[in-house]
């Protein structure tokens, strides 16, 4: 193994063993937000170090038959001789794996997610296929065990979404999320239809990295924060309180609105969540040099050309053009078991990370 990755994984495992020590301190364990830290960094690094640890145990077997071909008599030589093979195929499989765990990766990869969905081409065809990927995220989520949140909403008269932003919490959300992002197609026969043609109609999802108020600092003076009533469903609170917030981050025009929560104080919290969102997306994008921010190189026009995955319902198919995959099980993909595609993609970014390595 090269000296500088040995080097590197001995730095690493120490500090894997620190967090562990600084963990189990009494002023840790009774701060929950410096125990979620501390875990979601041991979590990243965790492959590393048992792998790591694995490598350095078949080394000490290889040494250890290395010293019977040594001193022993001609058949315990040839026993030797036997078993060094497989010791040092299993070595070279670590040390690939290694190499591969220590390729610089997304630094956003653990955090949480939020998941902005937007109905495109296709009026109320498409903003009830937002609800149906709303629906397909949701229940991706719950397979995964993470949790989930509206953060805003702007449902239709006939149950779709002109917009709907959720958070999901749970560790490497996004990692595994950021593959959705890009224009969604759907080809389908509308409800609303009456000739029974197929349509297709297209939804937006931009996926963000959440961000915490140390990733990104906001001036108040930057904000001009604007209330109003509640618009749209909501049963009798609809108009009677000021509840709605609407926040507008003044040198970037990024304007951000909430009126989910009956208090004015949690759509404040709410929208405030989604704008240093938006503005971890921004600056990210500024610091790779890229002509816009990160949000809208992800959502594209809406154009029914662009696309990254189409949902072909006449023939029960999903294609995710990416990749060339194919499943002709419409039904449990918008279930949420949407893991073989997602792995399409993750394999596909991590062959592309290999590449640039070597």
């Amino acid at each position: 193994m090269d000296e500088t990755i040995k080097m590197r994984l001995e730095e690493i495992q120490s500090h894997y063993q620190a967090l562990t020590e600084e963990l189990s301190q009494p002023e840790v364990t009774q701060d929950p937000d410096r125990m979620r830290r501390i875990g979601q960094e041991m979590a990243q690094w965790q492959d590393a170090v048992t792998t790591y640890r694995a490598y350095q145990n078949v080394l000490a077997e290889i040494e250890t038959v290395h010293d019977l071909a040594r001193q022993g008599d001609e058949e315990t030589r040839k026993w030797a001789s036997e078993e060094m093979g497989p010791f040092k195929a299993e070595a070279l499989r670590l040390e690939e794996t290694l190499r591969m765990l220590l390729t610089p990766r997304d630094a956003n990869d653990a955090k949480n997610v939020l998941v902005e969905i937007r109905g495109g081409a296709g009026g109320e065809e498409a903003a009830l296929f937002a609800s149906e990927l709303y629906r397909m995220y949701v229940r991706y989520a719950e397979r995964q065990g993470w949790k989930t949140e509206i953060l805003s909403s702007s449902p239709t008269d006939i149950g779709g979404f002109k917009e709907i932003i959720i958070l999901i919490e749970g560790y490497g959300a996004f990692s595994r999320l950021k593959f959705e992002r890009g224009v969604h197609r759907v080809q389908r026969v509308p409800v609303t239809e009456a000739q029974g043609r197929i349509h297709t109609s297209t939804v937006t999802v931009a996926v963000m990295p959440e961000a915490e108020e140390v990733d990104v600092e906001v001036d108040p003076d930057d904000l001009r924060i604007d209330t109003m009533r509640s618009s749209g469903a909501g049963g009798q609170h609809v108009n009677k309180t000021e509840s709605a917030v609407r926040i507008t981050h003044l040198p970037t025009g990024i304007v951000v609105s909430c009126q989910d929560e009956k208090s004015q104080l949690k759509n404040r919290e709410k929208a405030m969540r989604v704008l240093r969102a938006r503005l971890k997306a921004l600056y990210d994008s500024e610091r790779e040099k890229e002509l816009s921010d990160e949000r809208k190189s992800q959502v594209g026009t809406g154009d029914r050309s662009e696309r990254i995955r189409t949902y072909n319902f006449p023939q029960g198919r999903v294609t995710d053009h990416r990749v060339g995959v194919t499943l002709h099980r419409l039904e449990t993909v918008l279930d949420g078991d949407i893991d073989e595609l997602i792995s399409a993609l993750a394999a596909q970014e991590e062959a592309g990370r290999m590449r640039e390595a070597r």
